[in-house]
């Protein structure tokens, strides 16, 4: 009937039960008249059980009395507000990409509103009501912590001024407050301000920054499109899927509206510029440190440094290994063409070895050992604009190793532009980091959070070394570094994983392909 049971003492004995249909109801019991007496006998514990009976009518008449009460007292609200949501177990605040609505723009319930930008990718929000978008709270640009209101969302359009009557008066409260923690005898600090970098339809986002929507994008890849060339459509200078069309001649662009003429003070005559030579325009990069200045993290590099600094807490051990490639590179070599990676390769080999050794694959936690279900090895790639996110090959021991490349190439791809979703970048058990690509040899991996172990792969390159024979032969080798959590994975463990990973590189790469 009820949905919690209170225990209640009966003297210093029995005990009896009432069963509440709430259970914030702690200062109702103290209005009944509870007995105190020394142990009661049999017959005695029947009449207080009686007595329980009557007090349950009791209490449900002042709940009804209290819920009716509060309905009349409170009417449902018809100005909400649209929260920062926490896109991510790591996440604590994010910044505003862009808004998708405008002040004023009707919303429905489960309509994307803003797109957020998280630690890890930049999400679409969607509204979880219906109604009008009344007040932006949190400008694009600027960020927010996880659960702070970013705008006011209206019912009906004759509610949105009072929505943004609301807003003002929160800041005017906040305004006041901040002015009467100065000082006596002090000013507060000037405002530094800061241009804003808008473009033609008045987005304010960096420069740089690229904002579409998905099926944008899908678009952009589908019919081979750089999205850096075109000028978005869509609020806030976001780009939506009639500009990929109309880029490529399937769809007329709309008709643009006839712009009112600028300002006098504005027109000015300046001297013909070079017409440069018709190319495309390079993909956009991140502005180069300036000597003498200091850049902001992002939100990405914020991440990673909250990370790197966790990780140096957990006492590690490294531990590395010469692994001899041949059979590998033979073997990429066959099935390169049908679109496998070495990346791919590389995961599902360390996968299968995990089979075999589950302690690697497992993590510390206070309560013991954490032994996961699921083999998710988790890939580190870095982000053209800084920051690292490692994207993850989920059941990488279970998937055949075709279906894992194009897997692989997939997350990639959306980790480029950030459209990952959360588990697919925080589910990983082991991971991989390979710098083999810039010729790197060897190195030491930084434990990542929350994972028991990473393995860090430099380059293979041809060595001379002993053959069994007592000849002198070449042979490519890699060097591998495992890192490991010493509170649970000790030197034996992370040596046989790494023993029986090499066995299966240099014997056993056809089965890689099963």
């Amino acid at each position: 009937m009820g949905i919690g049971h209170w225990a209640l003492g009966i003297g210093h004995g029995a005990l009896g039960k009432i069963t509440l249909p709430l259970l914030p109801l702690l200062p109702l019991l103290r209005l009944l008249p509870l007995p105190h007496s020394p142990p009661l006998a049999l017959k005695s514990k029947i009449e207080h059980l009686k007595f329980l009976g009557q007090a349950t009518i009791r209490i449900k008449q002042k709940l009804l009395k209290s819920i009716n009460y509060r309905f009349q007292n409170h009417p449902t609200m018809s100005i909400q507000e649209v929260f920062m949501p926490a896109l991510s177990s790591t996440m604590t605040e994010g910044k505003i990409v862009s808004w998708v609505k405008s002040p004023g723009d009707k919303v429905e319930k489960g309509e994307t509103v803003v797109v957020v930008e998280s630690d890890k990718a930049d999400m679409d929000v969607e509204s979880f009501y219906e109604g009008y978008l009344a007040t932006i709270l949190v400008q694009a640009g600027d960020s927010a912590p996880v659960g702070s209101a970013i705008a006011l969302l209206a019912e009906t359009e004759a509610e949105i001024e009072q929505a943004i009557a609301q807003a003002n008066a929160g800041g005017e409260k906040a305004t006041s407050q901040a002015t009467a923690a100065t000082a006596p005898g002090q000013m507060a600090p000037p405002a530094v301000e800061t241009p804003a970098l808008a473009s033609q339809n008045g987005s304010n986002h960096r420069e740089g920054r690229l904002i579409a929507s998905p099926r944008a994008r899908k678009l952009a890849k589908e019919m081979k499109v750089d999205l850096s060339n075109l000028t978005g459509s869509g609020p806030y200078g976001r780009i939506v899927a009639e500009d990929v069309e109309a880029s490529v001649g399937t769809k007329q662009p709309a008709a643009a509206p006839v712009a009112s003429p600028p300002p006098a003070q504005v027109t000015k005559t300046v001297a013909p510029a070079p017409t440069p030579v018709a190319a495309s325009a390079p993909a956009p990069m991140p502005a180069a440190g300036i000597p003498g200045h200091i850049v902001p993290l992002t939100t990405f590099q914020n991440a990673v440094a909250r990370n790197m600094v966790a990780s140096l807490s957990v006492p590690v051990i490294h531990i590395g290994y010469t692994i001899t490639t041949d059979a590998l590179d033979k073997l990429y070599k066959q099935i390169k063409s049908k679109g496998v990676t070495m990346t791919a390769l590389l995961a599902k080999a360390v996968a299968v070895t995990l089979q075999k050794h589950p302690l690697l694959n497992a993590s510390y936690s206070e309560q013991g050992i954490v032994y996961h279900n699921d083999i998710n090895v988790a890939v580190a790639v870095a982000m053209d604009d800084g920051g690292l996110i490692t994207p993850v090959l989920q059941n990488a021991d279970m998937v055949d190793i075709y279906s894992l490349s194009r897997n692989w190439k997939s997350l990639v791809e959306r980790a480029r532009v950030k459209k990952l979703q959360p588990e697919e970048y925080n589910s990983g058990t082991f991971t991989v980091s390979n710098l083999g690509m810039f010729g790197v040899d060897k190195f030491d991996a930084i434990l990542p959070p929350g994972q028991g172990s990473i393995l860090a792969i430099g380059a293979s390159s041809p060595q001379v070394v002993a053959t069994t024979d007592g000849l002198f032969g070449v042979k490519q080798q890699m060097q591998v570094n495992i890192t490991c959590d010493h509170r649970i994975i000790y030197g034996a463990d992370a040596a046989g994983f790494l023993r029986d990973l090499a066995k299966l590189i240099e014997t056993d790469t056809q089965s890689l392909t099963m």
